[in-house]
């Protein structure tokens, strides 16, 4: 296991920020990355709170279990009995608890200690690490780009404890916040090295007449990482804490994001150009007026940040009561007892880091400092031999890849519900799938005004009153002949999803993708009845895609057929493997059953075993065992010991289960215990794609579901 130590040249620069971009860039590459902290960097924390609040992010933001911190009381105690060493041994052996046999990591991202007042050891404490680990140093930097002599001084004087910056030990370094470099990816996720920056080469040259190392292969410039406003947005929640305010509301304060402050002491009919998504009202507690006229916008829809009450007054009982139906928005409210204007300079000098809670800001974050990484060079780098596996950050760079190649149309039957919305905007907006949103458009454009979302201007919005729904009558009455009568499509055609799949069945659309409000039976059931199955298969299934930490498995059956018998449960396999393969994982397909091999028996293991052999005789190129055993299947070495001779044991990546009770159980129990982000389910052997939404999806997986089915409709093989 290589190890790799950051070690920051002055304190405020992103050090852990560099650490989660390096830490995704190397997953995005199939490389898989573990995080350590050694030694505790602030010792304000309680004393049996001994994980630093860098290893609380990596741990939330990719779901890693970095050893506890050495506290930093008693590292000063083993420095000051000159135990450097015996200190260094259990940094060692902190490191030894990431080496376990099913958890192997390719790469250890260690951080070093950041240099302040109190750690003023920092330095010795960093070179004894480098060597007691064998570690490769990256050196994580600040750079003011009017001055390259003052970069190549610090990056050299600091070098120095490690040989130098053409020493073996040394790599390169990852400038952080750099202003006055081009930073056109705030707004949208890019893919780790798509906005890989080079310094000018006056610069480089200037650097290089204090060290010719620089910027060559001995010493490599591993990244620049433009200063980012957007990325410095806290949460009303981090505000109302920063500045010690009394919560009137707390509402959602935790999930709501700060995007600009308004000092507020105008008339009401003035201050209108304030009320605005993320916007946090800063007024004094007497102004019942603004107050209210705050209220009033938060009513409307409007998510508001919140409202700061300066002076430390409190509105009174009456005007509280009126506010009641928008605190029940979640519109937070607090109250400080400082004047407005000493509110607004407490405001600007907030702090940047991010808070140990704050997993969405962690993961915008870490996007984007991967994204200004160089992936090649990295790649060239760290890639080692391992088992191939597909990451749930490439997953999901791939899946939009795929998307953008042909930039299908996807219907949304449900086009006035807020997160399609979204999530049309955003598939429009990166080229993901032309969107067709089923809605009044004044209400969709109400709904998007309300929530700050841009429509894009070539997206359709289709009224369903203003169409002539004739021609979709008589293909219903048709394609169900005897089944269907004209006033039976008249009172159907009503609905938008039975709409939506007759324009899909009539090649007006290619996808349709439904469920944040409907269940999944009024989603499938009209495709079922008039998109129908492909020819190459006799029944529908469906799969989940499961974005492991590691790595993404595929789940079928866990949401359509309730009990396949073997010729089924064969065809659900080969269904499952094709699309797995479709989207670049090269199935290895285990059949679940609650017995390996011959070691159990009775019918449900008799099926798995004959729908195992029908698979192999119709599909003779595939990589498929069973029956198999949950672990038998996923832990390697569980699958050596129980099936020593299977292709599949240990490695499986295309879990199929025998029914749908196994299935569905299965598949909830590991997103919802272990945190998973599952995208799906997927339908597979219709005709044409139609796709099916949990009611409680979120705006990205509404978003990769869209991507998913225009993938699948370019694919005619899934």
């Amino acid at each position: 296991m290589q190890t790799i130590l950051l070690v920051p040249t002055s304190r405020g620069i992103g050090l852990t920020s560099a650490a989660l971009g390096l830490i995704r860039a190397l997953d995005y590459s199939s490389i898989k990355a573990g995080f350590m902290k050694p030694i505790l960097q602030d010792d304000s924390q309680d004393a049996q709170h001994t994980l630093d609040s860098s290893s609380e992010l990596a741990a939330q933001t990719f779901a890693l279990t970095p050893p506890k911190s050495i506290p930093r009381q008693h590292v000063e105690r083993m420095l000051g009995d000159d135990n450097l060493d015996d200190l260094m041994e259990e940094v060692v052996s902190l490191s030894k608890q990431l080496e376990d046999d099913d958890n192997t990591y390719d790469v250890l991202i260690c951080e070093g200690l950041v240099p302040t007042e109190e750690a003023s050891y920092a330095s010795q404490v960093n070179h004894a690490l480098a060597n007691a680990l064998d570690a490769k140093v990256i050196f994580v930097s600040a750079a003011d780009l009017d001055d390259p002599e003052h970069l190549a001084d610090k990056l050299d004087v600091f070098a120095k404890d490690y040989g130098g910056l053409a020493s073996p030990r040394t790599l390169g370094s990852i400038l952080m916040r750099v202003k006055n470099v081009p930073n056109t990816f705030d707004d949208q996720p890019v893919a780790p090295g798509e906005a890989n920056l080079t310094l000018d080469d006056d610069f480089i040259k200037a650097m290089q007449k204090h060290s010719s190392a620089f910027a060559t292969d001995k010493f490599h410039l591993i990244g620049v990482v433009p200063f980012s406003d957007t990325l410095s947005v806290p949460r009303t929640w981090d505000v109302a804490n920063e500045l010690g305010a009394k919560w009137l509301s707390e509402g959602d304060a935790k999930n709501r994001r700060v995007l600009k402050t308004s000092l507020t002491a105008r008339t009401v009919s003035r201050v209108g150009e304030v009320f605005s998504r993320g916007t946090l009202i800063v007024t004094p507690g007497d102004r019942d007026d603004l107050i209210l006229a705050t209220a009033l916008a938060a009513m409307n829809g409007i998510p508001m940040a919140g409202i700061i009450l300066t002076g430390g007054i409190t509105p009174n009982d009456t005007v509280i009561e009126l506010c009641q139906p928008a605190l029940k928005t979640g519109m937070p409210v607090m109250s400080v007892k400082t004047n407005s204007f000493a509110t607004v300079q407490d405001l600007s000098n907030l702090s940047h880091e991010i808070p140990e809670d704050d997993a969405d800001r962690a993961s915008q974050v870490t996007r984007f400092v991967a994204a200004h990484l160089d992936l090649d060079w990295l790649k060239d780098y760290f890639q080692r031999d391992h088992t191939p596996r597909l990451s749930p950050s490439a997953f999901r760079h791939q899946v939009v890849k795929k998307a953008q190649k042909d930039k299908m149309r996807i219907v949304l039957p449900e086009g006035a519900e807020p997160r399609t919305i979204e999530a049309a905007s955003i598939c429009q907006s990166r080229g993901i799938a032309q969107c067709i949103l089923l809605a009044n458009p004044d209400e969709v454009a109400s709904v998007a005004k309300n929530r700050g979302v841009e429509l894009p201007d070539d997206i359709e919005i289709i009224d369903p009153e203003a169409i002539d729904k004739s021609k979709y009558i008589a293909a219903m009455v048709e394609r169900r002949k005897g089944k269907l009568t004209e006033p039976m499509a008249e009172a159907q055609i009503q609905d938008t999803v039975v709409l939506g799949t007759m324009m899909l069945y009539l090649d007006e659309v290619d996808g349709l993708v439904s469920g944040a409000i409907h269940t999944t039976a009024n989603t499938v059931r009209p495709a079922f009845q008039f998109i129908k199955t492909s020819p190459d298969y006799s029944l529908v299934s469906s799969i989940f895609f499961m974005l492991m930490p590691e790595q993404v498995l595929v789940y079928g059956d866990c949401a359509i057929n309730p009990d396949p018998n073997a010729e089924e449960l064969a065809e659900i396999a080969i269904q499952s493997a094709a699309s797995a393969k479709a989207f670049g994982i090269e199935p290895k397909v285990a059949m679940i059953s609650y017995s390996t091999g011959t070691s159990g028996h009775g019918a449900d293991v008799d099926k798995v075993t004959e729908a195992t052999k029908i698979a192999k005789e119709r599909a003779p190129d595939l990589v498929i065992d069973g029956p198999l055993q949950y672990d038998a299947a996923f832990v390697s070495s569980v699958g050596k010991q129980k099936a020593p001779d299977s292709p599949v044991a240990g490695q499986a990546n295309v879990f199929v289960f025998p029914d749908l009770n196994t299935g569905n159980t299965t598949y909830k129990a590991v997103q919802r215990s272990a945190g998973v982000v599952s995208v799906g389910p997927m339908l597979q052997g219709l005709n044409k794609p139609v796709n099916d939404l949990s009611r409680g999806a979120l705006v990205d997986d509404i978003v990769y579901t869209i991507a998913l089915t225009a993938i699948q409709a370019s694919s005619p093989d899934i």
